[in-house]
């Protein structure tokens, strides 16, 4: 018989769930309670997704733009604990607001109704990006990850389709929340999360005992797409070719000391398809193009994020702090970093200024 997986506790923030109030993380027992969903219109279908579909919405009594995210029927913990985090992550620097929760009374259909942002998208924005923009939009992704990650939260599902950049204001917010989870020191946590080009190695090992790090390899996956021009930068085929994606860019070697350092057994369907990859200096993806981004501070910050070992990837704060963002060093904090209205404090909060609104 095997010996099981070793145990990995996070080296950041580890013990904050553990020490604040069930109240806090016990989404199972979280009282919901919905409002009348007649002040708010649905304009457009903007996306569609698994567990819900999101509209562009406007609230009839003062014209404001908001986000309908209408559920589809789906656990109704999963949407628990979406409405938990949101709440406990309400005022968090570039993270979206939750403005209010209703429910039709007629179809039982819920939704949650979030902030606007009038997002580009990636794909035409990202190739327009300077480097001070790079700098200026990823740091922004980092307060937001720092900040939910110092509250227990780990997001699992960073991707450019849940980074809204509105290029006019420079204002960023990290959303859909449908996938974070409570951060408890060994626990078990399902490997089934995160998009396939940003899963990170633990995920493609099967370990289960993850942590916030997970966040810090996909956003290494998301600055090395832009940084290099190349999005999705791990391109594979299929779940089982991602892994071996990864492999021939970091080299086979550094997994297999991953792998032997926490006694995880790799599938036996890998046996065919790794072979003993070199890893690749970061310099070999530098072209005509994508030259004038590929300064020596930003691939060493790649180079410290992309590594196979979770335990040693930059936390949020640590890759704040790398030499790359040094010009948000100089700047210090900045205002836009809040929400420009004071976030409510709890959802009754935010049923009253939706009624005083409504009136």
């Amino acid at each position: 018989m095997s010996e099981e997986p070793k145990i990995s506790v996070s080296k950041v923030f580890a013990n904050v769930v553990p020490s604040r109030p069930a109240s806090y993380w016990d989404y199972e027992n979280l009282k919901v309670e919905w409002s009348d969903p007649s002040p708010y219109m649905c304009c457009e279908s903007i996306g569609k997704g698994k567990y819900s579909e999101v509209f562009r919405g406007i609230n009839k009594y003062n014209q404001e733009p908001c986000v309908l995210k209408v559920l589809k029927p789906v656990k109704s913990l999963k949407v628990q604990r979406e409405i938990s985090i949101l709440q406990n992550l309400c005022g968090g620097p570039n993270i979206v607001q939750l403005l209010d929760l209703v429910k039709d009374p007629f179809t039982n259909t819920s939704c949650l109704v979030l902030e606007w942002t009038d997002n580009e998208d990636f794909k035409t924005l990202y190739p327009t990006l300077t480097v001070e923009d790079i700098q200026h939009y990823m740091y922004k992704v980092l307060q937001a990850l720092h900040y939910c990650h110092s509250q227990g939260i780990i997001h699992r599902d960073i991707k450019p389709h849940n980074i809204m950049i509105e290029p006019k204001t420079k204002k960023l917010r990290l959303i859909d929340w449908g996938l974070a989870e409570f951060y408890h020191p060994e626990k078990m946590y399902n490997v089934r999360v995160a998009t396939r080009y940003f899963k990170a190695p633990e995920l493609l090992v099967d370990y289960k005992y993850y942590d916030y790090a997970l966040d810090m390899w996909s956003f290494g996956c998301l600055l090395a797409g832009i940084v290099f021009q190349k999005e999705p930068f791990f391109h594979g085929q299929n779940i089982d070719d991602q892994l071996v994606v990864i492999a021939r860019v970091m080299g086979t070697e550094g997994l297999i000391h991953y792998l032997k350092k926490y006694n995880i057994m790799l599938d036996q369907k890998y046996d065919n398809k790794l072979a003993m990859f070199a890893p690749k200096q970061w310099k070999t993806f530098i072209h005509r193009k994508n030259r004038y981004r590929c300064v020596p501070e930003v691939l060493d910050l790649i180079d410290k994020l992309l590594v196979y070992d979770h335990q040693e990837r930059l936390s949020a704060e640590e890759a704040m702090a790398h030499p790359f963002f040094k010009m948000q060093h100089k700047r210090g904090p900045e205002a836009t970093n809040s929400p420009t209205q004071a976030a409510p404090s709890n959802m009754r909060e935010m049923t009253d200024r939706h009624n005083s609104t409504a009136v």
